[in-house]
């Protein structure tokens, strides 16, 4: 069993900047695809990015392209997503979820982290 906890949300004004975290326990990341999805009040779940597990791969919704980057940390068994140049538009609660690769449905999620982005 794969337990996701997602950390660093908040409130950031727009072209502000935020890193959220997603720590495993119980496996080691590196054997998944790791997502991250977001989900506003009133729209559907998003995919905003994905790093692969065997090459490291990344993969990037066109709305977040060139703002967000999305990157592993072995060592700590931890994946971060770098939020850059954020819009209000960006606002939603941010998951995480683990799959065997970015083109599997995850199998793992977090219990998501808030980002509320806002003057």
């Amino acid at each position: 069993q794969v337990q996701l906890v997602e950390s660093g949300g908040g409130l950031v004004q727009p072209g502000g900047s935020l890193r959220l975290s997603c720590a495993a326990a119980g496996a080691t990341l590196d054997y998944y695809g790791i997502h991250w999805f977001r989900q506003a009040p009133g729209k559907e779940r998003e995919g905003v990015s994905c790093i692969s597990s065997s090459d490291g791969r990344t993969f990037y919704a066109d709305s977040v392209k060139g703002r967000f980057t999305i990157s592993r940390d072995n060592a700590k068994n931890t994946v971060y997503l770098q939020m850059n140049s954020l819009k209000p538009e960006d606002t939603a609660v941010y998951y995480c979820a683990a799959a065997p690769r970015c083109f599997d449905q995850p199998d793992y999620w977090g219990q998501g982290t808030q980002v509320t982005v806002s003057s």
